[in-house]
């Protein structure tokens, strides 16, 4: 558990770190990461327990729209910010952390 919460901490040190002034990615770049619960994958659900409710899961499709969302510029995210991500009855929102 040490080693995965290392990673963890890494991920999001990297990310604050890339969005700050002078991190050397271009002018106008920006670092963010998404910090889902539980991504709704094929792998995932042949690991699942027979009672798992699967409207806790996000759908992949959700994430991809997400993204192209942030990479076309119809939103755009704050340079830096860790996104919790949380589906809830199959209704996902993106809140972000401080």
């Amino acid at each position: 558990m040490i080693a995965y919460g290392l990673a963890k901490a890494s991920v999001h040190q990297l990310v604050k770190s890339l969005a700050s002034e002078g991190s050397g990615l271009p002018a106008g770049a920006r670092a963010n990461a998404i910090l889902p619960i539980t991504l709704d994958t094929p792998a995932n659900r042949k690991f699942a327990a027979a009672d798992t409710d699967f409207s806790t899961w996000t759908p992949m499709d959700v994430i991809a729209e997400q993204f192209l969302a942030w990479a076309s510029k119809k939103q755009s995210p704050t340079t830096g910010t860790l996104y919790k991500v949380a589906t809830e009855k199959g209704k996902t929102d993106f809140r972000p952390v401080d």
